[in-house]
């Protein structure tokens, strides 16, 4: 069977990195521990963002469909860890929604502002397109979260007539 899963790990390692930033599936306990304990968002930032724990949750549940990643910005000669995301397909079942793709990421607050969230979600864009390039990607994102309804329209995403319960939700290659 061809899961979301089993078409990530057909893609060259390449296409798991760029110039600034590369995404490592989480495989070990550090790794786990990293980004659910040691990673903390400011508590301004945190209602913006679902938590590592539950995007791991959610992989747990389902981990053909939902896949963590820690984020890395790349150095001379090492990487460094600075966030975290959830790759997704959303298999929809209503015959009203749509099957589409999507990720949830943070960028720990240390790294912050210096361009690498924009750059991790090029990479997540490029790598969801690779994937399934026949769905859409569906981002959703809190009303007063205007950082990210500006990043996700300046690459090329549009505001979506639909709401994800009470949060806005921008739409690619619809």
């Amino acid at each position: 069977m061809t899961t979301f899963r089993n078409i990530l790990k057909t893609l060259p390692y390449s296409e798991f990195h760029s110039d600034l930033v590369c995404f490592r599936e989480i495989r070990t306990e550090d790794e786990l521990g990293l980004a659910t304990c040691i990673f903390q968002l400011p508590p301004e930032q945190q209602a913006m963002v679902n938590p590592a724990g539950f995007s791991i949750g959610r992989a747990y549940l389902n981990p053909d469909s939902f896949i963590p990643y820690l984020i890395y910005k790349s150095e001379i000669d090492k990487i460094v860890p600075i966030g975290f995301i959830l790759l997704s397909e959303f298999i929809e079942t209503k015959p009203s929604e749509h099957t589409h793709t999507s990720w949830s990421y943070f960028i720990i607050p240390e790294h912050q502002g210096r361009g690498l969230g924009k750059a991790a979600a090029k990479l997540a864009m490029r790598l969801l397109c690779a994937a399934r390039p026949d769905l859409p990607i569906m981002l959703s994102a809190e009303v007063s979260n205007i950082k990210a309804h500006n990043l996700y329209l300046e690459l090329g995403f549009k505001l979506s007539d639909k709401l994800d319960g009470d949060d806005l939700v921008f739409a690619y290659n619809v």
